[in-house]
């Protein structure tokens, strides 16, 4: 069984943004010269997400109105707990936990193996900062 691993960095230069990375894991699952097998997709920081969907912009604003709704950025640490540490960004260790902190996809005949519209996407909910992402890539 082959393995290989790559680092995607990325920094996103707003608070809360969605990016698409299939090209990006895509390209890493050529890299590795697996043809039948898996690819984990982790997002390897506590205020970023990895997740499936569609790539369709009224649907990725959505995603950020119904998540600021559900957790919205307030400094104040009288609102979150987590911010009376001295940090700012209680709203996105909370997004994370909703969208999810990895992705799973089976790699069959080379190529990542979805159903239709399906796309991998890093979901950024405290950018401005350089963040890592995990490509792990398994099987024969």
């Amino acid at each position: 069984m082959k393995s290989h691993t790559v680092y995607l960095t990325l920094n996103i230069p707003s608070r809360l943004a969605f990016e698409n990375i299939t090209p990006q894991v895509q390209a890493a699952v050529r890299e590795s010269g697996v043809k039948e097998g898996l690819v984990l997709v982790n997002a390897m920081h506590i205020t970023s997400s990895v997740f499936i969907n569609d790539n369709e912009r009224g649907l990725h604003r959505d995603f950020g109105k119904w998540l600021e709704e559900l957790a919205p950025f307030n400094p104040d640490p009288n609102v979150y707990h987590h911010n009376r540490t001295g940090e700012d960004n209680a709203d996105a260790h909370l997004k994370r936990q909703i969208m999810g902190r990895e992705v799973v996809v089976a790699i069959t005949d080379g190529r990542l193996d979805f159903g239709p519209w399906e796309q991998i996407f890093y979901g950024e909910f405290d950018g401005n900062r350089p963040k890592r992402v995990l490509v792990k890539i398994i099987g024969e």
